[in-house]
């Protein structure tokens, strides 16, 4: 037993765990088997903090249970009190906590490396390598530009922010700048052993500051891209840091998590028809000047309909697709919405939901939101399948949905979301808007749909308009 490996328990440990954290995201990618996989990831963690413990010459145990108590309970509280329309901002900020653990982890291996050039307390003339100090910088680098840059998300999302695009004169050059400045510190801090502190410190808050310049310029209509670019620099600044410690289970977590993030960002980008590139350089929402909405030259004024005559609409009709978006969140209806589907369905109507992928605040927003209120998943069609059943549609109720509606997308050149794949719902025989006002979406684009001849609006609060509507269907 003497000659055992004394790694060998930990290293146990963090292979299971590993094994875990890809089970438990395979389950993730069902709304049915969501629940058990985030559960079966927690169980993961857990075997992964039990292999650090178990590190030969681990100690400072009260510390180290000690922070994660103070972890733990804010966290666990947060998360059980936010609401369904914060629950974005607690994304991003959960995922700016996680870019700020890789990078003081990082900034702490760098400090115990600097320990290392040290004898009898003269400084060693050790000029370290690139093989062991490139991790360790990137890790520094995409921890700090995740940190910073979740912030300013969660700062917009919640309203601390303007949403709108800020500019200001230079805005690129600076932003060059500021990137040149950390590959420069980076560089002197390998090759100049006297002053390996210095730069890295100058390397952090070079990182730290591009974080904010580059979120800044980013319009709030772009954050569900945003968040997904943020959530994938999370999880490479997370792997790098493993491969610093050489630690296996923070190598598997984190490449999972920078490999799902950049699949996600890809389909979003996809799903707005807009590169990275402009996401990240340019500003959603902007129109060229003399640019005009979709359906400007026709009739500008929007037909209102009472909640009765909405009932009637859908209560005799054979098919509906109720189109949701972030209005529903916001006003709390999803559960109302779910009734309503229900009343429906017993009168014989067909009821689908179409999911636009960035509807929402953040991806799969919307999923969220209804598999709360217990629809059932086989109701909730994407954008390619629920697209082609819209032509066959007696209605479609569209609720606090707006850019992912625009007929603008399909129509009109100048329009800054043209090209942008859309719901159809312009294709129903009939179309209800539930809308809180006469203002323009999220991207600040007026909407011609609500000039359509077809388009009747009822206004008001989501959740109470959905009352009512329910209280007319049920008296049909």
């Amino acid at each position: 037993m003497s000659d055992a490996n004394p790694l060998l328990l930990p290293e146990a440990c963090y292979l299971v765990a590993s094994l875990l954290f890809i089970f438990g995201l395979k389950r993730l990618s069902s709304p049915r088997t969501a629940r058990s996989g985030n559960m079966v990831a927690a169980v993961g963690m857990s075997l992964a903090l039990l292999g650090t413990f178990l590190i030969p010459g681990m100690g400072h145990f009260g510390w180290i249970l000690g922070a994660i108590v103070i972890g733990a309970i804010p966290g666990w509280l947060l998360a059980k009190r936010v609401k369904m329309t914060a629950m974005p901002q607690m994304v991003s900020l959960f995922n700016g906590m996680g870019g700020a653990c890789a990078l003081f982890i990082s900034l702490g291996e760098w400090i115990r490396w600097l320990s290392e050039t040290h004898f009898l307390g003269l400084q060693v003339e050790v000029v370290p390598g690139w093989g062991r100090a490139l991790p360790i910088l990137l890790g520094i680098i995409f921890g700090a530009v995740s940190f910073t840059g979740s912030i300013v998300a969660f700062g917009k999302l919640q309203g601390l922010i303007t949403e709108k695009p800020l500019r200001w004169p230079g805005q690129k050059i600076i932003n060059a700048a500021a990137l040149a400045g950390i590959v420069i510190a980076a560089c002197l801090g390998v090759q100049q052993s006297q002053m390996h502190l210095f730069w890295i410190v100058i390397l952090a808050v070079l990182a730290l500051a591009l974080g904010v310049l580059q979120a800044l310029p980013i319009g709030g209509a772009d954050m569900p891209v945003v968040i997904s670019v943020l959530n994938s620099c999370t999880g490479l600044a997370a792997a790098l840091t493993g491969f610093s410690m050489r630690n296996m289970s923070m190598i598997i977590a984190g490449t999972l998590v920078g490999a799902a993030g950049s699949l996600l960002t890809l389909l979003m980008c996809q799903a707005m028809n807009r590169s990275l590139a402009k996401v990240i350089f340019g500003s959603f929402g902007l129109a060229p000047q003399g640019a005009a909405a979709a359906g400007g030259a026709g009739d500008k004024s929007m037909r209102e309909v009472s909640a009765n005559e909405a009932a009637i609409m859908m209560g005799y009709a054979r098919k509906v697709i109720i189109v949701p978006g972030y209005g529903l969140a916001v006003a709390q209806g999803q559960h109302l919405v779910h009734e309503l589907e229900s009343l429906l369905e017993k009168r014989n109507v067909e009821v689908k939901y179409a999911i636009h992928p960035v509807a929402g605040r953040m991806p799969g927003h919307m999923n969220v939101l209804l598999a709360e209120a217990d629809v059932p998943y086989t109701k909730l069609l994407d954008m390619e399948e629920i697209n082609p059943e819209f032509d066959q549609a007696d209605a479609a109720l569209i609720i606090g949905a707006n850019d992912v509606v625009n007929p603008a997308a399909r129509l009109d050149a100048g329009s800054p979301i043209y090209g942008m794949p859309i719901l159809n719902a312009d294709r129903a025989k009939n179309i209800i808007v539930i809308k809180r006002g006469r203002g323009a979406g999220f991207a600040g684009i007026e909407n011609g749909l609500f000039f359509d001849p077809k388009t009747r609006m009822l206004f008001g609060d989501a959740k109470n308009a959905l009352q009512e509507l329910i209280t007319e269907v049920k008296a049909l």
